[in-house]
């Protein structure tokens, strides 16, 4: 599946949807190469940032913004069988990928942008919302959080998992999203997780935003490319 964007450090990625101006000045702080998902070029250009490439099938992108950009910034997937979100995944190349705009304006966009999370689990993405941060679980993973904060897990399908430092342990729990969820468990201790298959998300709150992106960028287990299976 051919590449649009390589980089080797984290890149933003902006959608059409809600996104806390906040959230745009710490990534342009920590990953100032921005990317836009369709229309998220015109939310781009609302704040006064030219995205240096728009990825999507452009049914929301404005002529106005087209007009700002140029013909050179725009990468056009015609089909309409999969999501701007899950194009611009497909077509970046990078460590890891903070999502900003997939999330709250419209709750069939969330969930699109949810499954797209796990049906592009080679990708390291995090989905910055209202109030949480989202990604979906690697194989392994540790993190330092703050004892007593929030921390839920959601199954998008049938998965078992390890746990260390949760005040509710997982173990020898099958969970599924018509069955058994995690959601908010809370931190005992330094946080420990196996999981046996790319389907479980992890939702903490945004304050925990440098540790997670931090660990996630240290975690070396992947899943695999689901295209090489």
């Amino acid at each position: 599946m051919p590449r649009i964007v390589h980089e080797l450090s984290p890149i933003s990625l902006l959608g059409g949807g809600n996104v806390e101006q906040s959230d745009l000045i710490f990534a342009n702080d920590y990953a100032p190469r921005l990317i836009a998902a369709d229309g998220g070029a015109d939310s781009a250009v609302s704040f006064g940032w030219l995205p240096e490439t728009v990825i999507g099938d452009f049914d929301s992108l404005t002529e106005k913004t087209r007009q700002i950009l140029g013909s050179q910034r725009l990468f056009q997937i015609a089909e309409q069988d999969s999501t701007d979100f899950d194009k611009c995944l497909r077509s970046i190349d990078a460590p890891l990928i903070l999502g900003m705009g997939f999330t709250g304006r419209r709750h069939d966009h969330t969930l699109a942008a949810l499954s797209t999370l796990a049906a592009r689990a080679d990708k390291r993405c995090v989905l910055f919302a209202e109030e949480d941060l989202i990604f979906l679980a690697p194989p392994r993973i540790s993190l330092d959080l703050p004892e007593g904060m929030r921390f839920s897990l959601y199954p998008l399908g049938p998965v078992n998992g390890t746990s260390e430092g949760l005040h509710w342990p997982i173990d020898g729990i099958p969970m599924a999203p018509n069955g058994r969820v995690g959601t908010s468990n809370k931190v005992s201790g330094p946080v420990r997780l196996t999981f046996d298959a790319p389907h479980m998300l992890i939702l903490v709150p945004k304050e925990a935003r440098d540790k997670i992106l931090a660990a996630l960028l240290e975690e070396p287990s992947k899943w695999p490319d689901p295209a090489a299976r």
